[in-house]
């Protein structure tokens, strides 16, 4: 959950770098949050134009946040936020940008940061999951 908090708290950072754990633990409780949401508009029939109110209000919220995340997850990999758009492509799109985000981080410094995998980070956020 503190993955899920770091991405809400950093909702207009476009720069910098996100490794796939935190992209991945956001989008498992992203997507969580989302089914749970749609039962309850559908339990209380809260639909307005066959979308769920609760939802809708959801996505306004987590759209900036899950944007951002996404860019820096792209820039950690090495390319450029706009290969998002990627994910417009009919057929295809979704999962070169599903592939494109799976991959392993840039090893070193690229022209976005250091890798949050390296030496030197000390914040706590960066410790969960480490052995």
């Amino acid at each position: 959950m503190n993955w899920y908090a770091k991405v809400f708290k950093q909702y207009l950072d476009f720069s910098g770098r996100a490794r796939r754990r935190e992209f991945w633990m956001f989008s498992l409780f992203h997507y969580l949050i989302v089914i749970f949401l749609i039962m309850i508009d559908v339990q209380f029939e809260l639909e307005s134009n066959e979308i769920g109110l609760l939802t809708t209000i959801y996505f306004l919220i987590s759209f900036l946040p899950f944007l951002a995340v996404s860019v820096r997850r792209l820039h950690d990999t090495g390319k450029s936020g706009w290969y998002l758009l990627i994910g417009l492509l009919p057929f295809v799109g979704g999962f070169i940008l599903f592939i494109f985000l799976c991959f392993e981080s840039e090893y070193g410094t690229n022209k976005w940061g250091q890798n949050p995998l390296g030496k030197g980070n000390s914040d706590p956020i960066d410790e969960i999951g480490v052995v």
